[in-house]
């Protein structure tokens, strides 16, 4: 037998299959039939190794566990979008282009991750990530894996495309439905798992994710002779990429305002996430007359769908005891899916936010995530009570360690005051090990409360002693080799984590994330801030009397005294990591972003503080510059009645060298 003749036939088939299953969605054999084909190309390739390509199909199923991801420098920049929000905004964006008598494209906005695939002789040779635009990462191993993306073209030519990877509502209903057998952490919505997934470093579990992709641009269509934006997507169709069936050709304002009313009330009818349509101008000449701006084509803009409001009926008010004492109302809801996220309990934040929504226990509420996030009750249906709803009751014990709870007259949330409450404690634990403190992979909420009941875990240092216990934490369920294995490799780096992460992380009174790099980037080491005195902390502008208290407080506790010399014992790094500009015309100013910048705000907040500046969320009197980008809000409005100066990101560049 000819086994690389057979091999060649069996991938011929496969590919054809897959084509039909995932891209045309019109299957024209059974799995029994797939697999069977499947089952025999890996016994050929088992059995001669010196046949396997690297675009089989018996690559997708992964494998290959990479240490990192390697950049990737895009050839053309993968530029985002501009937004609009409104009928108004609409009609501006085509008044633009109407000279130009085009056509537009209306697409659908996919809710995943952007992806550039390049193909070199009709082979699939490199796959990235967005990044900044400019510089991406290499996901060409996890890429391989999606089932919809051709790793041969039908037609053997170089070619960039761009495109959106995804996973479906099912898909991740079905994953969390497992890990929730398995006692893991939930997915939170289908766009981060899919980003997760694309990200991983272990190709098998990429594979596991069933991830699915829509391609929508071609890099120089003109290179092929394409003269519009529809013609260029039959194009890509035709080499066998998957390209999302209801993007429609448009002529006028009229008809894109009924295309956007239209799936805005049908997008939970489809199998998968959208935030939003995009609208193009369809003809390639008409798209280089029109040029781009520094951040975003002028030829395109993607409108965003508002908030997602949904009614469900709330089932119950319990209360939650933050790291501070703080206790939070929580509503129950029956759970409803919104935006992607299955939602069964929302923040009703304190008692006066209940009283003033006149919210009762069996009452209908709308919610909706707040920025597309956070779940929110937005209002109570009154016209749909029954007289079966009861009261809100605001409790005066702390609901775990049953201590009388404490309200200032100034502030509108009790408190438990006890330190040794155990709620505070797992919650104190939880945020030592976020992501914006100490960043420790593999202690998610559900494995701290875990490990604080079981006796493991009844302190932040003992995160640090974790690793005596290795036979203990593998018998949970949930728990093996490799997690226990990444869990300790995630604690060991956070040894060595710069400390304006420590600091926040110790959960000081009123010291958020600002102050806490502010008081880093000042003082340099640990022990420099905890000999601070009130006096010499508010002679700072942005530490006032109560923080300034908070702060020498906490470092004239025996107890907190205890945890640092415990923390050092372990050989958790104490000194600022970071590297200030002491010479930069930005030391020591104040710095809101606010608009739809063309970098990652981070990307910007990095820089400002790598120059000794800091950035704050809101504008005040002591704000010295705002950073402006597209569709800014009431935070620029309020710059300019303040006289604040206020700079674009020219200004941001030309300064940010100096």
């Amino acid at each position: 037998m000819d086994f690389n003749k057979r091999r060649k036939e069996l991938i011929d088939l496969i590919e054809k299959y897959n084509y039909e299953y995932y891209t045309l969605a019109q299957p024209t054999v059974s799995d029994q039939e797939y697999d069977r084909l499947m089952l025999e190309l890996l016994k050929i390739e088992e059995n001669h190794p010196e046949l396997i390509d690297e675009n089989s199909p018996s690559q997708r199923i992964g494998g290959e566990i990479l240490k990192e991801f390697e950049k990737v420098v895009h050839q053309k920049p993968l530029l985002s979008l501009s937004n609009v929000f409104n009928e108004e905004e609409i009609s501006s964006f085509v008044d633009k282009t109407r000279e130009f008598r085009s056509d537009f494209v209306c697409e659908l906005k996919i809710d995943g991750l952007s992806v550039s695939l390049i193909y070199k002789a009709g082979k699939l040779e490199k796959a990235a990530t967005r990044g900044d635009g400019i510089i991406g990462e290499d996901i060409t191993v996890n890429v391989k894996t999606i089932k919809s993306i051709p790793l041969v073209l039908k037609d053997k030519i170089d070619l960039e495309v761009r495109g959106e990877i995804y996973m479906s509502k099912k898909v991740f209903q079905e994953t969390n439905e497992k890990r929730a057998l398995e006692g893991k952490e939930l997915l939170k919505n289908p766009r981060n798992a899919a980003a997760g997934s694309v990200r991983n470093l272990d190709s098998q579990i990429t594979a596991q994710r069933r991830l699915d992709s829509f391609i929508y641009q071609i890099v120089d269509p003109q290179r092929y002779n394409l003269k519009t934006h529809y013609e260029a997507l039959e194009y890509l169709k035709g080499l066998g990429f998957k390209i999302n069936p209801n993007i429609k050709k448009i002529s006028d304002l009229n008809g894109i305002l009924n295309y956007v009313e239209d799936w805005t009330k049908k997008r939970d009818t489809l199998p998968y996430e959208i935030d939003g349509i995009v609208l193009k101008v369809d003809d390639f000449v008409i798209q280089n007359k029109l040029g781009l701006t520094a951040k975003y084509p002028k030829w395109a803009t993607a409108y965003k769908f508002p908030p997602q409001e949904v009614t469900t009926k709330l089932k119950d008010i319990i209360f939650t005891v933050g790291r501070t004492g703080q206790i939070t109302p929580n509503a129950i809801l029956e759970p409803v899916l919104v935006q992607g996220s299955l939602i069964s309990k929302a923040t009703l934040h304190n008692e006066k936010f209940v009283i003033d929504k006149e919210i009762k226990i069996g009452d209908i509420v709308s919610i909706r995530k707040a920025g597309d996030v956070i779940p929110e009750v937005v209002e109570v249906k009154k016209n749909r009570r029954t007289g079966q709803e009861k009261d809100f009751v605001m409790i005066d014990r702390c609901p775990i360690c049953k201590s009388y709870l404490v309200k200032k007259k100034t502030e509108a949330d009790y408190f438990c005051l006890n330190k040794n409450c155990p709620a505070r404690k797992i919650e104190e634990i939880v945020h030592f090990v976020s992501r914006n403190t100490m960043n420790i992979d593999g202690l998610g909420e559900r494995i701290v409360e875990d490990l604080y009941n079981l006796g493991y875990l009844k302190d932040i240092v003992d995160i640090y002693l974790l690793k005596n216990y290795k036979t203990e934490i593998m018998s949970l369920e949930g728990y093996g080799e490799k997690s226990f294995q990444n869990m300790i490799e995630a604690i060991e780096k956070s040894k060595n984590i710069s400390l304006e992460k420590l600091l926040f992380g110790l959960g000081i009174k009123q010291v958020g994330e600002q102050t806490s790099k502010f008081l880093a980037r000042k003082y340099l080491k640990l022990d420099n801030i905890m000999k601070l005195t009130i006096e010499e902390l508010i002679k700072n502008k942005d530490i006032g009397p109560v923080i300034g208290k908070n702060i020498v407080e906490y470092f004239s506790d025996e107890k907190n005294i205890e945890l640092i010399k415990k923390l050092r014992e372990n050989q958790i790094n104490f000194n600022y990591l970071g590297n200030i500009d002491q010479e930069s015309s930005l030391l020591n100013l104040s710095f809101v972003l606010t608009g739809s910048l063309s970098k990652p705000r981070t990307d910007y907040q990095s820089l400002l503080e790598e120059k000794g500046a800091k950035v704050t969320e809101s504008v005040s009197k002591n704000t010295n510059v705002v950073l402006v980008g597209e569709n800014p809000g009431s935070k620029y409005e309020k710059a300019l009645k303040l006289g604040i100066e206020i700079w674009d990101e020219n200004d941001f560049w030309k300064n940010i060298k100096k």
